[in-house]
């Protein structure tokens, strides 16, 4: 079965941006790259396509320090937006940060799966993908 996956990456950073952009389409499976500078500009999105399955995000690549709304506001309004969602979303905080109290914050958050520290590395980006694959079989 060929599964489409929309794949959503939120950060401010132009270079991580088109890095990770560059990754994810090296990576063969049929796909969407949604890429949004804040927080704000994501969950506007998604309170947009609220409705619209095909369009949400499979996966949030998620960085912490943003303009607007950073990574934890936006998992606060993410918080009160999922149980209108019909579809499972998995969530990975991204972030150059090794601060022990992000990483804390982040794991306390039971809709966060993990907390990856930047740069994303390509093997690392494969296996999150080919679980996404397997889990949607």
């Amino acid at each position: 079965m060929d599964n489409h996956f929309n794949i959503c990456v939120i950060d401010d950073d132009d270079i991580y941006q088109f890095t990770i952009t560059k990754i994810l389409s090296s990576i063969k499976m049929n796909k969407k790259i949604l890429l949004f500078s804040d927080g704000e500009e994501a969950l506007d999105f998604m309170i947009d396509n609220l409705y619209s399955d095909s369009e949400l995000p499979d996966v949030i690549f998620l960085d912490i320090n943003m303009p607007i709304m950073d990574g934890f506001q936006f998992m606060e309004e993410y918080v009160k937006l999922k149980p209108k969602l019909n579809k499972e979303i998995t969530i990975y905080m991204v972030s150059s940060s090794v601060d022990p109290v992000d990483i804390a914050k982040a794991k306390s958050i039971s809709d966060i799966s993990d907390y990856i520290i930047k740069p994303i590395k390509v093997k690392q980006l494969k296996a999150i993908m080919a679980d996404l694959q397997e889990n949607s079989n």
